[in-house]
């Protein structure tokens, strides 16, 4: 199969990638949101060049080439240009076989237990307490992932004394049957963090996330070394080197890779083997409702080593307001603390006309 066209709609926000091969057959994909409109432009001018006219069947090779040949750009900004291609080839394939993703992963659609995923630093732990209640109570969840420290924070917290506070308070109030996250953001040195991880330790938190620079990987492997609490992280890197030396050193106990920043669900697919080779389990990140958490919704229900949970956000349009409106009917109903990947061909979803219509939109195809 070779595509013809690659054509994107983009916001600053988010940006869809649709790819249409020689025989007429089209899939959706999407870039990483962020910046997704610069995100497009790369992969106008340094992916589709590289992908057009050419077969798609080995797309781990495909995708290779297209870093081979834009090897001065070894960053994230290209992966996530990338990752547009790929999972748009992935619904194509889909629509195709008339399968979901999921299966041609060698899953199958169903139910996938959800921990509801809190983005917030700027709330009071009694606050963050009460929502979190009112989630289990109303959907059902019984996992639930709060904020330590402040982003990349050098050590300092978004205020003084607040991960002391929150740590217990979220305990007290949720019980002792809910399994509690707490993601760092890299804000801590090594002995900062291990500090912290005592505390969670002492409150039965299970997952200690990015507890220091993420890109310091000796350090969290101090962190990891030193507690018994799971450390993990990953969603950064876009780099299978740096993820082959990242699973080697174990330098965390959970990987988390974020499909749309490594490039993609063939690239992802890459870095869950190693981590299968290595028996450690796969919690992507996926920290919004753009196409991000479908397309982890079919990984998880296909890896063998997928982790105990899918990471769903809890904001509302305070926070995300454009993640609204971008789908025909939304993929992402919480029943009893869980979403449903279905067996609709490919990932299952429309993107909403009226979206589309309103993005910015650009084609490359063959002359």
């Amino acid at each position: 199969m070779k595509l013809k066209s690659i054509e994107t709609f983009t916001t600053p926000d988010v940006g869809f990638v649709r790819v249409t091969a020689e025989d007429g057959s089209q899939g959706w994909g999407q870039v990483s949101t962020y910046h997704s409109d610069i995100t497009c432009q790369v992969l106008h001018r340094q992916v589709a060049p590289h992908v057009l006219g050419q077969d798609t069947t080995d797309l781990d090779d495909l995708l290779d080439i297209v870093a081979e040949r834009e090897h001065k750009f070894p960053g994230s900004y290209l992966r996530r240009a990338m990752a547009g291609v790929d999972t748009a080839i992935w619904d194509l394939r889909g629509k195709q076989q008339g399968k979901s993703v999921a299966e041609l992963l060698g899953g199958t659609p169903g139910l996938i237990r959800a921990y509801a995923s809190s983005m917030k630093r700027d709330i009071t732990p009694k606050d963050e307490a009460a929502r979190l209640k009112h989630l289990r109570d109303t959907q059902g969840f019984d996992a639930f992932k709060v904020r330590a420290g402040a982003e990349v924070g050098r050590n300092k917290d978004e205020w003084p004394g607040r991960t002391e506070e929150i740590i217990p308070t979220i305990r007290r109030a949720l019980g002792d049957d809910v399994d509690l996250l707490i993601d760092a953001n890299s804000c801590y040195s090594p002995d900062r963090a291990i500090e912290v991880g005592h505390m969670l330790q002492d409150n039965g938190f299970t997952h200690f996330e990015e507890p220091c620079p993420y890109w310091e990987l000796e350090q969290t492997k101090q962190v990891t070394d030193a507690l018994d609490i799971d450390v993990t992280g990953g969603e950064q890197d876009c780099d299978l080197p740096t993820w082959k030396r990242m699973i080697d050193m174990r330098a965390v106990d959970i990987v988390q890779p974020d499909i749309l920043y490594l490039g993609g669900i063939s690239r992802t697919l890459r870095v869950a083997k190693m981590a299968a080779a290595a028996g450690l389990p796969v919690t992507p990140h996926c920290a919004n409702w753009s196409l991000v958490t479908l397309f982890t919704m079919h990984l998880l229900r296909a890896i063998p080593n997928a982790g105990k949970y899918l990471e769903f956000s809890i904001e509302g349009p305070d926070y995300y307001p454009w993640q609204y409106d971008l789908f025909v009917e939304s993929p992402y109903d919480i029943k009893d603390g869980q979403a449903c990947v279905t067996d609709a061909p490919g990932w299952g979803v429309e993107i909403s006309p009226e979206w589309l219509a309103r993005s910015a939109y650009q084609i490359s195809e063959l002359e």
